[in-house]
């Protein structure tokens, strides 16, 4: 005995959405998808020399200023299954140098140690 399959209301509006979306798709030409991305701005450009390391449990990074511009950074950590951590906000003198650290307190320990520059 077979029994017909009924859609339901939210069955038929994804459907339609999905039919009406087609056409806009199909419309974007080769050249536009193929754009190229938009360049990060240059005050994003890390120009310290820095160096990471990391316990496990808490990432270091040292980072010495070699500009004649006043600089700051900061240690960012990634931690496994367990929210990131921040250090904090480290300011270099042309020629300094200095130690930012952040640690997760859970989870799977440091699963990559950066920093930030601003």
């Amino acid at each position: 005995m077979t029994q017909s399959r009924r859609f339901t209301p939210l069955a038929l509006k994804l459907a339609a959405v999905a039919v009406a979306t087609l056409p806009v798709l199909a419309a974007v030409t080769p050249g536009a998808a193929a754009a190229p991305a938009a360049q990060p701005p240059a005050a994003a450009d890390k120009i310290l020399t820095c160096s990471t390391d990391t316990d496990g449990w808490t990432g270091h990074a040292h980072c010495k200023n070699n500009t004649n511009q006043v600089r700051a950074f900061r240690a960012s950590v990634v931690c496994g299954m367990w929210p990131d951590a921040k250090g904090a906000w480290k300011t270099l003198h042309p020629g300094g140098s200095d130690v930012s650290s952040a640690r997760c307190f859970g989870g799977t320990g440091v699963g990559s140690v950066s920093w930030d520059e601003g």
